[in-house]
């Protein structure tokens, strides 16, 4: 095992910075192995929001559900699903853009989005920072779109708090592998099996760090999963231009 596949399989989400700024040539090179990522058709449709004013990210930080280490992070991410940028192209040609209309262009964008935040991930690790995603960015879209400027056909899809650690949280326990990993075709018959270990496993993992009111992985999952805990996404992806009724 390479010292890159032992670095990602030690990931832990990290909430508590150094007051120590990150400079901007590491936050572009982040950006540059994020960017380098693979993406739907070379149409590069995810662009990124790089954040330190302070004010911007405390507003970010309560819009966000008063997630408090966005506004200590030296450093926040938007990552952005950007069919604006593509839309130039159909203005540039004449060959109108319509796929940021289809739930396929929604999905393409979204999926690019992530893997470009994987990618920065990894490089902010690599470099010894600390890094948590804030999916938090979607509780209020509207006025995160109104606070950043973001023109049509672009929507916020997750942010990144990137500082050096404070602290090294606990790493927190994955489910059994054989619920990630599928031989052939999907087998559902290992999952009731593998869920009841892991909710052992995670009730442990939950009482060591002080969290054990969530009880354990089906427990936390499903009271959050029972509704839409971010029901404001889907007006606001359709001012945006993307209607997903294609």
């Amino acid at each position: 095992m390479n010292d890159v596949v032992k670095l990602i399989k030690d990931h832990r989400s990290i909430r508590s910075f150094q007051n120590k700024e990150v400079s901007e040539d590491i936050i572009d090179e982040i950006l540059k192995s994020s960017q380098s990522m693979p993406n739907s058709i070379n149409g590069q449709q995810t662009s990124v929001i790089v954040i330190r004013d302070k004010k911007t990210k405390s507003e970010i930080a309560h819009l966000a559900g008063d997630q408090k280490w966005i506004e200590d992070a030296p450093v926040f991410l938007l990552f952005v699903m950007d069919f604006y940028k593509t839309s130039k192209a159909g203005e540039k040609t004449g060959n109108l853009q319509v796929i940021h209309e289809s739930i396929e262009g929604t999905l393409a964008g979204s999926f690019d989005g992530g893997i470009a935040m994987g990618g920065a991930v990894i490089a902010a690790e690599s470099l010894g920072l600390g890094i948590v995603p804030i999916g938090g960015v979607r509780k209020n879209p509207s006025e995160i779109i109104e606070l950043l400027e973001l023109p049509k056909y672009t929507y916020p899809l997750a942010g990144l708090a990137i500082g050096y650690p404070e602290n090294n949280s606990k790493k927190k326990p994955r489910m059994p592998f054989n619920t990630f990993k599928h031989n052939e075709k999907y087998h559902p018959e290992v999952l009731d099996e593998a869920i009841e270990a892991y909710d052992k496993e995670m009730e442990i993992y939950l009482k060591e760090i002080g969290r054990e009111i969530e009880v354990n992985w089906s427990t936390s999952t499903s009271n959050v999963y029972k509704f839409v805990y971010y029901p404001n996404v889907y007006p606001t992806i359709k001012e945006q231009g993307f209607n997903n009724d294609k």
